[in-house]
């Protein structure tokens, strides 16, 4: 499964649109990091509740933008409802491996509130923006769980067995162990950030044609 995929794509920043996302994506992390610090479980259970967001923002406006323009949609809705229904099953497999503090649920409270609010204002001024900022969000992600599985492999966390939800979710082995489950779960946020990042590009491309048109 891991050889499938490149696990340390990049995206260099163009232009102030990529760096801005660039930019606020690492202030996320940065902050992530001093909370959680090391405690790879805890971040996943917190942040998971964000990432199912942008999906279902994004499957929103283009729901509506189809309907007011009276034509297709590219395809985009359906694959953003799936990110979003995704993530919210990365949420459902950690909290029965990582029971969330009482702290941690009030986080997710004003976290989600502040940034479902946030990524909403966000991709009615810019979706290109918008899409980016889940694509770095999701490269970020990746990296958090190349360090998970790098403390299970080490000991330093229990290889427990993986949760039924996630063997019936991901189809895997009956005897499926945590890092089988972390593994799954970063293959998926490497789709997902592809996924953002090529919505992105396309939305840069058609900005550009529209200008080239009008000139």
């Amino acid at each position: 499964m891991d050889t499938q995929v490149d696990l340390k794509l990049h995206h260099a920043p163009k232009g102030f649109s990529d760096r801005f996302a660039f930019g606020f994506v690492k202030c996320l992390r940065f902050i992530a990091d001093l909370f959680f610090r090391r405690r790879y479980g805890h971040r996943a259970v917190v942040l998971e509740t964000v990432a199912a967001v942008p999906g279902m923002v994004g499957a929103t406006f283009q729901h509506l933008k189809a309907l007011r323009r009276m034509r297709g949609d590219r395809g985009w809705i359906h694959v953003l409802l799936e990110e979003a229904e995704n993530e919210r099953m990365h949420l459902m497999t950690f909290i029965q491996i990582t029971r969330p503090t009482l702290l941690e649920r009030a986080l997710v409270l004003v976290v989600q509130g502040l940034f479902y609010n946030a990524f909403f204002l966000l991709y009615l001024v810019s979706p290109r923006t918008a899409h980016r900022v889940v694509g770095y969000f999701e490269e970020e992600a990746v990296i958090s769980y190349n360090h998970y599985l790098e403390q299970i492999d080490s000991g330093e966390v229990e290889n427990v067995m993986a949760p039924q939800i996630a063997i019936d979710y991901w189809h895997l082995a009956p005897n499926a162990r945590l890092r089988d489950v972390v593994v799954a779960v970063r293959l998926d946020e490497v789709g997902h950030r592809d996924v953002n990042h090529g919505f992105a590009n396309e939305l840069a491309d058609i900005s550009v044609t529209t200008a080239q048109h009008a000139d």
